[in-house]
C-alpha cells in the first residue's frame, strides 16, 4: 500500500494535492454543518435506570424548563428587599413576563417565601410550559431574558441563567474556546516550524496536513451525526488531536526527507525513501494511535462514544494524509527545501544522553518510576461530578447566577433533586412517607401521576456528587420497593457503574491491539508490555496532578477565577477521554523511537548500541513533536470551559511526561536492563512474526522494501 501511495505521490503530484484540496475546501463548507448537530450529551447512559426514568416521566409528566433572573445591587452587602422602587419594577416585570406565549409561571417574588433569601437578592423564576417546541421555548425564553435585562438600573443588576441556559452556555463556550485556541496555537506553532525546519516552505507542510485533516474530519463527524448523537466536545478533541497528529506526522517524515536529500539528489529517489522508513512508522503509529481510541466506543454513553469516534476518525485522516499528501507535497516541492544540516542529523546531544543512561539504567528507572508514582497519588482521592454551571468561567452569567445562589441562600442544597417513580404510588403512602423520612433528605415534593403511579422530588443534602446524593440513590435501588431514581445524581451513579462494567472490555480491546501492532512492528512480546506499564506511568502522574490542581485547589487560581480553590471533583467524562489520548500519543512517540532503534538492530547493531542509536536519531523529532503538541494543548486553556481546562492541561503535562522522563530515560533504561532479552519471543511467534510482521529497513533504497506494507 506504501509502494503505491509514494509512486502515485512521485508521479502524479498535482492529482493528489488537487484531490486533498478539494477534501479541504468540502470539509471546511459542508463539514462545517455539523455545529449544528451538536449536543452536551454528558453523564447520560441508554438503557440505565435513571435514563430510562427520566424518558418515563417525561412521557407521563414533562418537566418544564425554568430560567431564573437575580436582582442585585451594585453596592455590595446592600438590603434591597425595601425598596419600593425596585419593588415597582419588579411588579411591572412579573405581569409582562406572565403575557408572554409559552410562560406558564412566574411568582411573586416578594410573595413567595425564600424567594429574597439574605435580604441582598431578590430571584425571579420564569417557567414555561411542558411539552412546547424548542423553537418555541427558545423564542420564550429569549423574550423573557430581554425583560429580565430590563429591570436593571444604574443602582441595580440583573443576571440570567438556570435551566436550559447552562447547556446552552457550556455548548457555546466550548466552541468558542476552540476558535480562540485554534487562533492562537496556529501562528505559534508556525512560527517554532520555521525555526525547527529553518525554513517557511518546510515549515507549512505540517499545518497543511493538520488543516487537511480537521478539515475531512469535520467531514467524517457531520456523517457520523446522523447516525448517532455527537457531543459539543467532539469537535474539539478534533481540533487538537488534528493539529497535533499532522504536526507529529509531518515533523518526523519532513526532518526523515531532509535526512536523506544529504547523501541522495534525486528528489524521488528521497521520497521514496521516506515513505519506506518514515513512512512505515507514520502508518504503525496512526494504526496503534486509532486502535487505542478505538475503546472509547466499547462504552455504550454516547459522549464517550462520539469521543472515539472524532479521534479515531481524525488519526486515520492525519495517518492516511501524511502517506499520500505529503509525499506528493515532498515531490512538487522538495528541491526547495534544504538537506538537513550534518550536526543535526547527528543528534550527538541526544545521544550522549542516551549513552549515560545505558550506562546506570538501574538508578534511572528507580528514581523515575518512584517520581512518577509520588505525582500519581492524588489518583486515590479522585471524585467525579456529572458538571453543572461551576463549569462555566467566572465571566458567564449562568455561573454567576449560580454563585449568588450559593451566596445569598445559603439553606438552600446544592444538589439538584432526585426524581423518584414509585409504581402504584398512589396506593402506598406509607412507602412515600418512607422516602421523605430517609436520611439526608432536606426537601420532598410529592406528585400523582394518571397512571396510578407517583413522583417524588427529593432534595438531598450536600452536593450531586456528594456520598448523601449518591447514598440516597443507591439506597432506594437496594430496597427494591418498586421505585426507580433518576436525577443528575442518579445519572453519575450509573455512569460510574457503566466505567466500571465497560473497563475490562475497553481495556481488553486496546491492549490486545496494541499488542498485535507492536509485535508486528518489532517482532518482540515483551517491548508490548513494557510500553503499557511506562505508559501506565506517565498518564498516572498526568491524572495525579489534574486531581491535585483542578479537585483539591492547589494553584488552581492560575487558570482562572472560576476554577480559583479547586471544584472538589473533575467532570466525569475527562478521566477516560484523557486517558485515552493520552495513551494514544504515547504510543506514537513510542513507535518513533521503537522504528528507528529497529533499524540499528537491522544495520547489525547490538541491543544497548541501537537504543542509543534510536534515541540520538529521534530525540530531537520526539522533543520538538512533543513541544508542539503541547503547545497546542496549552492554548485551549487559555478558555474558560471547566472540562476543556481539565482535558488541556491533562494531556499538556501527559506529553510532557511522556516524551521527555518516560520516552528519553524511562524506556532506554528498560531497553538496557533486558538487553537483547527485550526482543524475545517465542518460536511460534518468531515464525509468526517472519510472515506478517513489518520492520524498518536499514537502507530503504528501492521500491521492493516498500512491498513490505
Amino acid at each position: 500500500m506504501l509502494r503505491h501511495a509514494a509512486e502515485l505521490a512521485i508521479r502524479r503530484p498535482r492529482t493528489v494535492i488537487t484531490a486533498w484540496a478539494l477534501v479541504l475546501v468540502v470539509g471546511l463548507g459542508l463539514g462545517g454543518a455539523v455545529f449544528g448537530r451538536l449536543g452536551g450529551l454528558g453523564a447520560n447512559v441508554p438503557g440505565s435506570e435513571s435514563q430510562v426514568t427520566a424518558a418515563r416521566l417525561d412521557k407521563l409528566d414533562p418537566s418544564p424548563d425554568t430560567i431564573a433572573g437575580l436582582v442585585t445591587s451594585t453596592t455590595a452587602g446592600r438590603v434591597i428587599t425595601a425598596d419600593t422602587g425596585l419593588r415597582s419594577r419588579v411588579a411591572a416585570a412579573v405581569a409582562d413576563l406572565r403575557a408572554i406565549p409559552g410562560v406558564t409561571q412566574v411568582p411573586d417574588p416578594y410573595q413567595t417565601p425564600g424567594a429574597t433569601g439574605d435580604g441582598q437578592v431578590v430571584a425571579i423564576p420564569v417557567t414555561f410550559a411542558s411539552g412546547i417546541s424548542s423553537h418555541a421555548e427558545g423564542v420564550a425564553s429569549r423574550a423573557a431574558q430581554d425583560r429580565l435585562h430590563a429591570i436593571a438600573t444604574p443602582d441595580f443588576q440583573v443576571r440570567v441563567g438556570g435551566g436550559p441556559l447552562v447547556g446552552d452556555a457550556l455548548n457555546q463556550t466550548a466552541q468558542s474556546d476552540a476558535s480562540q485556541a485554534e487562533m492562537i496555537s496556529l501562528p505559534i506553532v508556525l512560527l517554532l516550524l520555521v525555526v525547527v525546519f529553518g525554513g517557511l516552505l518546510a515549515a507549512s507542510l505540517p499545518l497543511v496536513l493538520a488543516l487537511c485533516g480537521v478539515a475531512s474530519t469535520l467531514l467524517v463527524l457531520y456523517g457520523f451525526s446522523f447516525a448517532t448523537d455527537l457531543s459539543v466536545y467532539s469537535v474539539q478533541i478534533t481540533t487538537m488531536l488534528g493539529l497535533g497528529l499532522g504536526v507529529d506526522y509531518a515533523l518526523l517524515m519532513v526532518t526523515r526527507f531532509k535526512q536523506e536529500r544529504t547523501a541522495t539528489p534525486d528528489i524521488a529517489d528521497c521520497v521514496r525513501r521516506t515513505v519506506s522508513a518514515a513512512g512505515r512508522t507514520v502508518f504503525f503509529s496512526g494504526l496503534t494511535v486509532a486502535v487505542s481510541l478505538v475503546g472509547l466506543v466499547v462504552y455504550p454513553a454516547p459522549f464517550l462514544r462520539s469521543m472515539g469516534l472524532a479521534a479515531t476518525a481524525v488519526v486515520a485522516v492525519d495517518m492516511l494524509a501524511a502517506v499520500t499528501l505529503l509525499p506528493a507535497l515532498l515531490a512538487k516541492f522538495g528541491h526547495r527545501i534544504k538537506p538537513a544540516s550534518p550536526r543535526r542529523s547527528e543528534g550527538r546531544w541526544f545521544g550522549r544522553f542516551a549513552a549515560g543512561v545505558v550506562r546506570r539504567p538501574l538508578p534511572v528507572l528507580i528514581v523515575i518510576a518512584a517520581g512518577l508514582v509520588t505525582i500519581a497519588t492524588p489518583v486515590t482521592a479522585l471524585t467525579l461530578t456529572p458538571g453543572d454551571a461551576r463549569e462555566l468561567p467566572a465571566s458567564s452569567e449562568s455561573r454567576q447566577v449560580y454563585d449568588l445562589s450559593v451566596a445569598h441562600f445559603p439553606g438552600r442544597s446544592a444538589a439538584t433533586p432526585l426524581d423518584v417513580w414509585v409504581q402504584n404510588g398512589a396506593t402506598r403512602p406509607d412507602y412515600l412517607a418512607h422516602l421523605r423520612a430517609l436520611p439526608g433528605v432536606v426537601d420532598s415534593a410529592q406528585k400523582a401521576l394518571p397512571d396510578g403511579s407517583a413522583v417524588l422530588e427529593l432534595t438531598p443534602a450536600g452536593t450531586v456528587n456528594g456520598k448523601v446524593a449518591t447514598g440516597l440513590v443507591q439506597t432506594i435501588r437496594d430496597e427494591h420497593q418498586g421505585a426507580s431514581v433518576t436525577g443528575d445524581s442518579a445519572h453519575l451513579v450509573d455512569f460510574r457503574r457503566m466505567l466500571v462494567d465497560r473497563l475490562p472490555y475497553a481495556t481488553g480491546v486496546v491492549l490486545l491491539s496494541v499488542f498485535v501492532l507492536l509485535f508486528l512492528f518489532t517482532g518482540s512480546v515483551l517491548i508490548p508490555l513494557k510500553a503499557v506499564l511506562t505508559n501506565l506511568l506517565s498518564i498516572g502522574a498526568a491524572l495525579g496532578a489534574m486531581v491535585w490542581v483542578f479537585q483539591q485547589g492547589h494553584f488552581a487560581g492560575l487558570f482562572g477565577s472560576g476554577v480559583k480553590g479547586g471544584l472538589g471533583a473533575l467532570d466525569v467524562t475527562v478521566p477516560p477521554l484523557m486517558i485515552a489520548v493520552a495513551f494514544g500519543l504515547s504510543m506514537d512517540y513510542e513507535i518513533f523511537i521503537l522504528g528507528r532503534i529497529r533499524e540499528a538492530r537491522l544495520a547489525g547493531e547490538d541491543a544497548r548500541r541501537a537504543v542509543v542509536t534510536g534515541v540520538r536519531h529521534t530525540g530531537r523529532v520526539v522533543t520538538c513533536a512533543a513541544a508542539l503538541l503541547m503547545i497546542v494543548f496549552a492554548c485551549f486553556m487559555t478558555g474558560g470551559a471547566a472540562p476543556i481546562l481539565e482535558f488541556g492541561f491533562g494531556l499538556t503535562l501527559a506529553v510532557l511526561i511522556d516524551a521527555t522522563l518516560v520516552r528519553m530515560m524511562l524506556v532506554p533504561a528498560v531497553l538496557a536492563l533486558l538487553g537483547e532479552g527485550a526482543w524475545w519471543a517465542p518460536k511460534v511467534l518468531r515464525g509468526v512474526h517472519a510472515r506478517f510482521g513489518v520492520a524498518e529497513a536499514p537502507e530503504p533504497a528501492s521500491e521492493g522494501m516498500l512491498q513490505q506494507v
